[in-house]
């Protein structure tokens, strides 16, 4: 028998929506609906910004230093170092227009996959006294495990959207989702999302 899903507390939880971004969405495989999923991902914006509860964005992107510090034995990031891919002012960085921060959201800009090895995203989520995190994110084998992971440590209550994440590789994210992110958090939809904080 599975237990129920905890319901969510819009005073203790923030919604991450990570690197929703022009150049990654790109990445998604040609089957892959990218507006269906930017309207998912816009409406459980929607539902979370009604409830009063956090929005924290988080996109990848890299100035020349940052670049520069990346080892040459860092196999994903060294890649793009050498190649210069994502500055942080180009439009490929930028949050898709559909999911733009506005005032009183968190945002933070990264040089790595997770959302909080390489910003201050803890320390602002701890302030505003969030315990619960909401993952919406692409891709699923690269943010969103890494964060999931990183946070679980820090021991937040974890929920991940199932239909706002994605992968250019299905079958990966099809492992991730069954075999390991059950084991971290909880898995459920954005309708799921309208519900439990109802």
């Amino acid at each position: 028998m599975t237990a129920p899903i905890p319901p969510l507390d819009p005073r203790t939880t923030a919604l991450l929506v990570m690197d929703y971004q022009q150049g990654i969405l790109a990445s998604l495989p040609g089957p892959s609906d990218p507006e269906a999923l930017l309207s998912r991902v816009a409406g459980a914006v929607a539902d979370i910004r009604a409830h009063g509860a956090v929005i924290a964005f988080v996109r990848v992107g890299f100035t020349e230093p940052d670049w520069a510090a990346v080892p040459s034995a860092n196999k994903s990031f060294s890649v793009l170092a050498e190649h210069r891919l994502m500055h942080h002012a180009d439009a490929a960085a930028d949050f898709h227009p559909r999911l733009a921060p506005e005032a009183g959201d968190i945002t933070v800009r990264k040089t790595r996959f997770g959302a909080l090895s390489t910003t201050d995203l803890d320390a602002r989520l701890r302030d505003r006294g969030i315990t619960t995190l909401v993952v919406a994110g692409i891709s699923t084998s690269g943010v969103v495990l890494s964060t999931l992971t990183d946070a679980a440590d820090r021991d937040y209550r974890l929920y991940v959207l199932s239909d706002a994440v994605a992968d250019p590789d299905p079958h990966t994210h099809q492992a991730l989702m069954t075999g390991v992110f059950p084991r971290l958090a909880h898995l459920i939809d954005t309708a799921g999302l309208r519900a439990l904080l109802a």
